[in-house]
């Protein structure tokens, strides 16, 4: 994004060193002007983190043209991170709480300035493979299935925390349309690259063998993340793998995917306005 010519781009990381770090090898494989590149604290895992960064974004950024979510936590550690299993609390719950947020800067953004701005999100193609056993919880107990340890299913976790992805840009882009809004939701799978996600299985020599064998480099998957945070209107709620938009399959799928895109929808948002009253109004 920088190469690309982007004004600013804000790097949202929980350790300040390593996104430091970032930010100076990007300023300097670049040359980009100094101040470009800024680097932020957010905390994935804490409600008050995304609170105070979304506070910050919309009082200190005169616009907002794109917001990237791409943090994602992967592990088969069972851990409980505010009310939730952390997989679910990082990669679902913050990222919501997160996204409508900040959707209203995006909005003002794009009606001030006379443009399209973008909310995507990092999904996966693991979306499809995922079990989500949990969705035979009775009506109202999806997240508390989730929070379960004593059945909770880790090796499904992170592909399921990615098939909630699916189905909530699915919800935004519903209650949020393009024609009045004027930002363009949509979620994107930079498929298998090398990165810390793969850390807990880092110590092992066969996964660093696999992972060097298939991974894509870091750069070309992040080729995807930038298409899709500059993808033409015909993105707005869809999935789009590799720079391509495609049907979502599997659990997705049909009056089965809708009504349980309705179902999760339901209870994440009584999560959500627990969290923050007010924080799912559409006004």
């Amino acid at each position: 994004m920088v190469r690309l010519g982007a004004s600013k781009v804000i790097l949202a990381c929980r350790n300040i060193e390593k996104g430091d770090a970032a930010a100076k090898d990007i300023q300097e494989s670049t040359s980009c002007p100094s101040g470009t590149v800024l680097v932020w604290h957010l905390d994935m895992s804490s409600y008050a983190s995304v609170q105070k960064f979304a506070e910050k974004a919309k009082g200190q950024l005169p616009r907002l043209d794109a917001l990237l979510l791409n943090a994602g936590l992967g592990t088969r550690s069972f851990r409980m991170t505010e009310d939730n299993e952390e997989t679910i609390t990082t990669n679902v719950v913050s990222l919501t709480l997160l996204a409508l947020l900040l959707h209203p800067k995006l909005r003002e953004t794009a009606q001030q300035f006379d443009t399209q701005t973008h909310l995507t999100v990092t999904a996966s193609e693991l979306y499809e493979v995922a079990n989500f056993k949990e969705r035979e919880a009775p009506a109202g107990k999806l997240f508390e299935t989730l929070n379960n340890e004593s059945t909770a299913n880790m090796g499904d976790r992170y592909g399921l925390s990615k098939l909630l992805e699916v189905f909530i840009i699915k919800q935004l882009a519903a209650l949020y349309p393009l024609s009045s809004n004027g930002v363009i939701v949509n979620c994107v799978a930079p498929g298998l690259c090398q990165s810390d996600l793969h850390r807990e299985v880092h110590h092992l020599l066969i996964a660093r063998i696999l992972l060097r064998l298939f991974c894509r480099p870091t750069e070309v998957g992040s080729r995807t993340l930038v298409h899709g945070a500059s993808a033409g209107p015909d993105s707005h709620g869809q999935y789009v793998p590799d720079c391509k938009i495609t049907p979502t399959e599997g659990l997705t799928a049909g009056p089965a995917g809708a009504e349980l895109q309705d179902r999760i929808w339901v209870e994440l948002k009584q999560k959500l306005e627990g969290i923050r009253p007010g924080v799912t109004s559409l006004s």
